[in-house]
Order: C-alpha cells, then sequence, then structure tokens
C-alpha cells in the first residue's frame, strides 16, 4: 500500500500499476473520472501502461478493461451527483490548487460546442474530463441521458487507450524503453482540443 501511495505521489504510471494492479488503477480512473482532486493523475498515460504491461502478461486484458470501464463510470456518475449538489456554488468557488474557474469556462465552452457529445470527447481531454460529469450535473441533462453518453465514453476511452498500449507492447519489443516520448504523444493529443478551444477563444476576444 505505502508503495503504491508513493507512485501516486510520483504520477508514476508504471509503479502505479505494478504496485496498485487492477485495484489501484480502477480507484485511480474513479478519482480522475468525477472527483476534484483526480483532476491533475494521468489516466491517459495509466491506461496506455496498463494496456503494454497486460501485453507482457503482468495484467489479463479482460479484467483490466472491465474494471476501468466499471470504474470510469461509476467515477463520472459520482460527479455528476456531485455536481447536482453544488453546482450552483461552482461559480462563486475561489480558485485552489485542484480548480480553477479557467477550467469551468473550458469545459463550458466544450459543451458549447458539442452538447452532451462531449462527455464523450472530454474523455480523452484531461482537467475537462474531470468537469465534464460535475457540470453535466450543475445542470439541465438527466441522469437518464447522462448514463447513455458516460458508457458510451468509459468503453471507448477505457477499451481504446487500454488496446493502443497492448498492441504497442505486442508489436514492438522491449515497449516500455518508448513509454516516455509516446506518453508525450499522449499527452499532447490529449491537450490539442482544450489549446485549439483557448486559441479559438483568444482569437474571438
Amino acid at each position: 500500500m505505502l508503495n503504491f501511495l508513493l507512485a501516486c505521489i510520483h504520477l508514476d504510471p508504471f509503479a502505479i500499476v505494478r504496485t496498485g494492479s487492477y485495484l489501484g488503477i480502477a480507484l485511480l480512473v474513479f478519482a480522475e473520472s468525477g472527483l476534484l482532486i483526480g483532476m491533475f493523475l494521468p489516466g491517459d498515460s495509466l491506461l496506455f501502461v496498463a494496456g503494454l504491461l497486460a501485453a507482457g502478461g503482468f495484467l489479463a486484458p479482460g479484467p483490466l478493461i472491465l474494471a476501468v470501464v466499471i470504474a470510469a463510470i461509476l467515477g463520472d456518475s459520482a460527479g455528476y451527483w456531485f455536481g447536482a449538489k453544488i453546482g450552483d456554488h461552482l461559480e462563486d468557488r475561489k480558485d485552489s490548487r485542484f480548480f480553477k474557474k479557467e477550467y469551468l469556462t473550458r469545459t463550458e465552452r466544450f459543451y458549447q460546442k458539442y452538447g452532451g457529445r462531449t462527455l464523450v470527447l472530454a474523455r480523452f481531454v484531461p482537467i475537462v474530463r474531470t468537469l465534464a460529469p460535475i457540470l453535466a450535473g450543475a445542470g439541465s441533462m438527466t441522469y437518464r441521458r447522462f448514463l447513455s453518453y458516460n458508457i458510451i465514453g468509459g468503453f471507448v476511452w477505457g477499451m481504446g487507450l487500454i488496446a493502443l498500449g497492448f498492441f504497442f507492447g505486442s508489436v514492438v519489443p522491449n515497449g516500455g524503453e518508448y513509454l516516455l516520448p509516446f506518453s508525450l504523444v499522449i499527452i499532447l493529443l490529449s491537450f490539442s482540443p482544450m489549446l485549439m478551444n483557448l486559441a479559438r477563444g483568444k482569437r474571438a476576444v
């Protein structure tokens, strides 16, 4: 348990997977999906690494995907109900280490552009991924409608990144040696929609 906590503090995906296994991965996915404190957890690289290690036999792909998808759906649902409870106070909340109004504005732009599909697309965008279900709960979206997007997003995100890591680990010898550059590519791709929206917003001003 101590090693797992240290791995989380250092945001080391390899160490998190090796020390936390299925339960540890599920807990971090749950936290990043709907809790403000999980906003900066390495969700994308964590799932890629989990798939990479699954290709090497450390984890079984089936149980791994099941654990991640369930955790993602439950995490988003927790975020929805959290938003339903405190939604009226979000705009009044002061900036802190885990929350900035700028993040809220970016997520609102996603909703303005994509509507309910934001809950699927946001899975691949750090920070927005955490705030999207909270804003859905704070807004007028019914839980039934939210849940349909939530399930689709959980499956696409969870299975997609794990499959990508599994494929990489299966076809590239010693794939772990290339984790850093590949993770940087994933992070850049994840943040690109947010950066594009931010750039458009600045041009509009």
